[in-house]
């Protein structure tokens, strides 16, 4: 499991939570949060709406839509590779 660094402490998001919590109150948080959500949500179906037109366009242009399955059998096929060439040799990040 790889583990992506944030580049930010506990205690720096513990700082930024306090923050938050002076200046907009305890009983507004959820509000905003729940505003947050929603516009998260409308932007993953409008990226969707416009995969799913773009996919139906191609489609009937007779173009080959899954070059990225393609793309990840060849990615599969390096890090199969790759690992026989590295063996048990592990790295630390």
């Amino acid at each position: 499991m790889n583990i992506i660094p944030l580049f930010i402490s506990g205690a720096e998001i513990a700082f930024i939570l306090f923050i938050l919590v002076m200046v907009f109150g305890a009983d507004k948080i959820p509000d905003i949060a729940r505003g947050m959500g929603k516009g998260m949500k409308m932007l993953r179906n409008a990226s969707n709406d416009i995969k799913t037109e773009i996919q139906k366009s191609a489609e009937k242009q007779g173009i080959d839509t899954d070059i990225s399955k393609d793309v990840r059998g060849e990615i599969d096929k390096v890090k199969e590779d790759i690992d026989e060439i590295t063996g048990s040799v592990k790295r630390r990040f």
